[in-house]
Order: C-alpha cells, then sequence, then structure tokens
C-alpha cells in the first residue's frame, strides 16, 4: 500500500495539474516539506511498523496483515488519510500487486475499489513512476487495484509514467504509446535493445517489479559509517561524504557478487538524537541517489526544533547499511554503449554543492512558454523537477524551429536601421517602415544584416493592464554569419537570443 502526499511531493510528482503561466512550483519550502513528512510517517508508523519511504511525500508497506487487523484496506486506507489530515495536510492512498503499479494508484487515485477483498501481499517492489501522463486524479483519494488485476491496470498506463523521461521520449517515438505495448515485447529484445533500464522498464510494465522476490538478509555487517569531528551544522558537506559512503559499500557488496535495493540511513547528532530511515528506488541504488535520499532525511530533522525551541546541533556520526540483497546479474549495456560522463559530473558537481551550497549548481530544463528566456527553469543539480511551465501546453506566439543557443537574461539595447540611416519602425498595424539593413549591438560595431525575417506580432496579457505588452518578433541573419533573435517593444529593439554556439557572448 502506497501513501503520497501531494503537497510534500517534488513538483515533478504532484500529479498532473494545468500549468499556467503563474505556476511557481510548490508552496512550502524543502525544509518545511522535509519536517511535515516526518510527522506523516509517524503516523502512518501507528498502523504498520514496517513503513519504507520512497520519497519526498510517499511511503509505503506490505498491506496484508495491517488490513486484516483493521477491517480491510479500504477501511485502513482511511484510517490512514483521516491520521494525516489531522497534521494538515491531504493524503492518497493506492494498493495493487507490487508497489509500481501501488504508486500509480495512489497518484491517480480514484473511486475506491468495489471488488472482491484483496487476500494477496503487497509486494514492496522498487517504484519508478511520474505521473507525467497519467490520468487526471480523480476526486476520490483511494483507490484499490482488484486482486489479480494488475497487469490489465498497467497496461493501461501511457509509457511517460516511467521514471527514465529519456527512455519514455524513446518509446513514444518508436510507437509504443502505453505500458501494453512495452509488455507485448519479448524481454530479450528490449534489453538488447535499450540495456538495463529497458530491462527495468518492461519488467515494471509486466507487474514483475524490477527486483527478484528471493531477497535476503545481510549474512555480515556491511554497513560503512563515517565520524564527523567536529560535527556538522550543515547538511551539504554530510551529503557529500554519503555519496563517497555509498560507493564504499557498493565496492563491497560487488566484491561479494551482491547488490542492494534498499538501503538504512542513520544520522546521529551531537546532542545523541538519531534518525533512521529505510529507503528504497527504482531498481539499484546508485551512490548519487543514496545521497539524495540523506538530503531528504537531513532536511526533515534539521529544520525540527527540539521541546527547548533550539534547531538539532550538528551530525556527529552518518552509518549506510543495505537492507535487502539480491545476487548481481551484471549491467547490460544498450544497443549504441553508454557513457560514464554522467557520474563524474555528478562527483565534481556535488563537490561544488558541498562547499558552496546546494543551490551553487544549477542545471537548466526546458519547458513551456512564450519568451525564450521563460522556457529554461534551472534547478538545482541532482533534483528532479518538471519545467515551470508546461511544455505541452499550446503557448500560441512560441518561437518556432531549433531554439537559440544563446539566450539573454535581459534583453540587450540594439538599433536597427535601414539603408538610408533612419531607424525601423513597426506600426500597430504590424506594418514595417523599411527592410531592416544596418544592427548595432550596444558596444559591438555595426553589422550588416544580410537576411531577415518577420515580424511577428506577440500581444500578451490584453486582459491584465498593468501587465500587458505588444511585441514584433525578427530574425536577423548578419555578415559574420550570425543569427539573432530581436523584438521591437515601445519603439526600442531587443536583442532577445542568437543562434549561435561557443562566441560572440557578449
Amino acid at each position: 500500500m502506497v501513501v503520497c502526499c501531494p503537497q510534500l511531493c517534488c513538483p515533478q510528482r504532484a500529479g498532473p495539474t494545468a500549468a499556467t503561466e503563474d505556476q511557481r512550483g510548490p508552496s512550502a519550502s524543502d525544509r518545511e516539506a522535509a519536517r511535515l513528512f516526518e510527522q506523516v510517517i509517524a503516523a502512518v508508523t501507528g498502523f504498520c511498523p514496517g513503513v519504507e519511504a520512497v520519497e519526498p511525500g510517499v511511503c509505503a508497506f506490505g498491506a496484508c496483515g495491517p488490513a486484516r487487523y483493521h477491517g480491510g484496506e479500504a477501511v485502513l486506507a482511511g484510517q490512514i488519510i483521516t491520521a494525516i489530515a489531522g497534521l494538515g495536510l491531504g493524503a492518497r492512498v493506492g494498493a495493487a500487486d507490487g508497489l509500481f503499479a501501488a504508486l500509480l494508484a495512489a497518484r491517480g487515485a480514484g473511486p475506491a475499489s468495489t471488488g472482491p477483498a484483496r487476500t494477496g501481499p503487497v509486494r514492496a517492489d522498487p517504484v519508478g513512476a511520474s505521473p507525467v501522463g497519467s490520468s487526471s486524479v480523480s476526486a476520490s483519494p483511494i483507490f484499490l487495484v482488484p486482486p489479480g488485476g494488475t497487469a490489465q491496470f498497467l497496461a493501461r498506463q501511457p509509457v511517460g509514467v516511467l521514471e527514465d523521461r529519456d527512455l519514455a521520449g524513446l518509446l513514444s517515438r518508436l510507437g509504443l504509446r502505453t505500458l501494453g505495448d512495452l509488455a507485448a515485447l519479448p524481454a530479450s529484445d528490449v534489453a538488447s535493445r535499450f540495456g538495463v533500464a529497458g530491462e527495468i522498464a518492461h519488467q515494471l510494465a509486466r507487474g514483475l517489479g524490477s527486483r527478484p522476490l528471493a531477497v535476503r538478509p545481510p549474512a555480515e555487517d556491511l554497513s560503512v559509517v563515517q565520524e564527523f569531528d567536529p560535527p556538522h551544522a550543515l547538511a551539504e558537506p554530510v551529503v557529500f561524504a554519503a555519496k563517497a559512503l555509498a560507493e564504499r559499500m557498493h565496492d563491497g557488496l560487488a566484491a561479494r557478487g551482491l547488490t542492494c535495493v534498499r538501503v538504512r540511513v542513520q544520522a546521529t547528532w551531537a546532542d545523541g538524537r538519531e534518525s533512521r530511515r529505510l529507503w528504497r528506488h527504482d531498481g539499484l541504488l546508485s551512490a548519487a541517489g543514496v545521497a539524495d535520499r540523506v538530503r531528504w532525511q537531513l532536511d526533515g530533522w534539521q529544520s525540527a526544533p527540539d521541546e527547548g525551541g533550539q534547531v538539532n546541533g550538528g551530525i556527529a556520526v552518518l552509518c549506510l547499511a543495505p537492507d535487502l540483497l539480491v545476487p548481481s546479474t551484471g549491467h547490460q549495456l544498450a544497443l549504441w554503449g553508454e557513457t560514464v560522463v554522467s557520474d563524474q559530473v555528478a562527483r565534481a558537481a556535488m563537490r561544488v554543492q558541498a562547499m558552496l551550497g546546494h543551490e551553487a549548481v544549477l542545471r537548466p530544463v526546458l519547458g513551456g512558454g512564450r519568451d525564450v528566456s521563460g522556457r529554461v527553469t534551472y534547478v538545482p543539480f541532482g533534483e528532479k523537477r518538471d519545467p515551470r511551465l508546461a511544455a505541452g501546453q499550446p503557448w500560441p506566439g512560441r518561437i518556432m524551429g531549433p531554439a537559440p543557443g544563446v539566450v539573454y537574461p535581459f534583453g540587450r539595447e540594439a538599433e536597427v536601421t535601414d539603408e538610408a540611416g533612419d531607424a525601423v519602425t513597426v506600426t500597430g498595424r504590424c506594418v514595417i517602415s523599411a527592410g531592416p539593413a544596418w544592427l548595432a549591438v550596444e558596444d559591438e560595431p555595426p553589422l550588416r544584416i544580410t537576411g531577415w525575417a518577420g515580424p511577428w506580432p506577440l500581444s500578451e496579457r490584453w486582459w491584465e493592464p498593468a501587465a500587458a505588452r505588444r511585441r514584433a518578433r525578427f530574425q536577423l541573419l548578419t555578415g559574420d554569419g550570425r543569427a539573432w533573435l530581436a523584438a521591437v517593444q515601445d519603439g526600442r529593439w531587443l536583442i532577445e537570443a542568437g543562434y549561435w554556439c561557443g562566441r560572440g557572448l557578449g
């Protein structure tokens, strides 16, 4: 059974919503959300002690025993939702034969199942899903997939629910629109074409989960420990140390022919307090994935004051212990091979974050919008978020064709003149005074315009006088081989972007 609190989830996991131009992501800060998630975990633990944290805002547990004790899964789900409502939060609950399907059921919760009571256990399989492309959320917060109906439930889901967005996009372009289409393919063909990511996705699509069911506890102590002297008051150095610890843990498991699908994170503060949590993920937990979970866990504890109103002291000890071990089956490369650059980049980025802070390294995420600068959302490295504006909306007036290689955060002042040296103007009916001949951008020398296209009118927010504006866009090609995206607004020429990379950044 999966319990999902949309208000506490990462933005990309908050469920399908209608994106607007003013959408700004979650209302609560990440630290406040982590603190509230600790309270949610405590509330769910009151019904079942074996609760596993999957990601911020999402937890899961085996529902077989607790459901019998409380009078059925629907009754248990209702009691959990009521308990979380006492914290001022909303929740959705889903159950199915497998955590992947249960998570999809929780995120797209519909009317509670009226079918026969579920008698088999809800196996806590690794999860890997995203709400992108899923059906709209129903008013009912409970959705129970009937026993034996998981395969049919998954077959209707679009491939966009897979966490690997690149793989989901590739499958869609190849004509595999649903998980049922993917599940119908031979497993060997999927593994040879898409590698380990495709193999995991194929198993999830078939409702099998991405790990073997025959798991076993560690036969020896394989945990790794890092002591901090003096204790660290900030989470960033601890998160960086967690990645190094995770690599040590994976190396020890690999030497024994094992791999880990769940890890226990235990942090001890200088004042003696401890935070323990079981974390799992879709497939195998990478070192970067473990570091992410350490950050989420510490955010919830470091922001929580003690009884005297003081914030917890520094972190003195961090321990990572592998929990559910399975035999390592090796790594199947994709058809064209794979690269290790991403792991090297992650290592360097996390080192910078440890020194300068979590917001020190940002990565651009391309989304929707009419302006080229507004389409880019910058998120901290290591976090997975959807862009601020959904790319799937129509966005009339957007720039078509290839995206510019250089985007200026603010328009650069420019002058565009005709052959006679007069300024080129555009009337209210979008009529140009003369053909553009020369372009002068701020401190650069004038450039000869060898080609141009436009104007393309754009009227924005006409219903809101304070924010309304009218522009006319042009694309200009100059003699030095550069192409410019320009706009005329209130009689002024502004350069918004350029179609080049690596030079002429001004």
